[in-house]
């Protein structure tokens, strides 16, 4: 109960301009976000990305941002992708790009969205790489999924983040299978009403066990079909891992993905044992949201970043 009243105060916080401003000024806060994100510039995510390809993971890179107020915001965002992709391959990197259709413009007009997404989806395959599509809020769901299915007809080199806490996303992720799709599963980090996600992290926690074991166990799934377990629960983590040891999935078949910073004794555990890995680095400076998000998805978060801050 104290969990879900901390997650849902969180989640609120996250959406205040007011908290925002004053809290992106503060020392103490800039200080406890520099554990879970290496810095604001495109450099900080590239010498952070080295350092994971040194101990063995593939990265993920995602600017943080989300519902741009002009065409040509999200025209910058999307030449910054460009050159984030150029900057990869210039330094070798196993690194992705991942990117919210917010960014791109969808709010304002989604054609001139999908427009920019297929620009960045060919410069990754002209470069061998890939591009993630982060899901956002459950008003975005539909025309996410719309985006993603029409890149998914013209490349394999795309892409989708789903939400285990969504009541919806048993039967979303059944249509998409069809298509061979990577898909990023995660539990889902805004606030929505009981009526849209699940309210209860046991249920949660269970239906994202039982969607990845559901694409994990499909041995006649097409090809391209990629699962991202992209959870930072220990005990997730031992199940899918002896449910993929007990049926002999194909390390191609799925990565682990976790979060730059976070839970790094696990992360370092999983590529001891050889299990895939990749890491998602944050940065920007519109990082505000996605740490109070962040910490709401486990509230016991905060106690542990105030007690390291006043340790050190």
């Amino acid at each position: 109960m104290i969990d879900a009243l901390a997650r849902k105060l969180l989640l609120a916080a996250s959406t205040s301009a007011w908290l925002r401003e004053r809290a992106t000024r503060t020392a103490f806060v800039r200080r406890s976000v520099s554990a879970f994100m290496p810095g604001e510039r495109l450099d900080d995510a590239i010498d952070a990305a080295l350092g994971e390809q040194a101990r063995g993971a593939g990265t993920i890179f995602t600017k943080l941002g989300e519902n741009v107020a002009t065409a040509e915001e999200a025209e910058q965002v999307a030449t910054h992708y460009l050159e984030a992709l150029d900057r990869i391959a210039a330094a070798g990197l196993p690194a992705q790009i991942s990117v919210k259709p917010t960014q791109l413009g969808l709010d304002l007009d989604p054609a001139s969205c999908f427009s920019r997404l297929e620009r960045l989806v060919e410069h990754a395959g002209r470069r061998g790489n890939f591009v993630w599509i982060d899901m956002e809020s459950s008003p975005y769901v539909d025309p996410t999924l719309a985006l993603f299915r029409r890149l998914r007809e013209r490349s394999d080199r795309v892409g989708l983040a789903l939400q285990a806490y969504l009541r919806r996303t048993a039967e979303d992720l059944e249509s998409l299978m069809p298509l061979g799709p990577a898909v990023r599963m995660v539990k889902g980090a805004y606030l929505e009403p009981a009526s849209v996600a699940f309210p209860r992290k046991a249920d949660v926690d269970e239906q994202f066990f039982r969607l990845s074991c559901r694409m994990l166990g499909d041995r006649n799934a097409p090809a391209g079909t990629l699962l991202h377990i992209a959870t930072h629960d220990g005990r997730l983590v031992q199940r899918l891992g002896a449910f993929i040891t007990e049926r002999g999935v194909d390390d191609g078949a799925y990565e682990y993905a976790m979060l730059y910073g976070i839970q790094r004794p696990l992360q370092q555990r999983l590529l001891s044992s050889r299990r895939p890995l990749r890491v998602l680095i944050a940065y920007g400076d519109y990082w505000f949201p996605w740490y109070m998000r962040r910490l709401a998805e486990r509230p016991a978060n905060v106690g542990f970043v105030v007690k390291n801050l006043f340790a050190s």
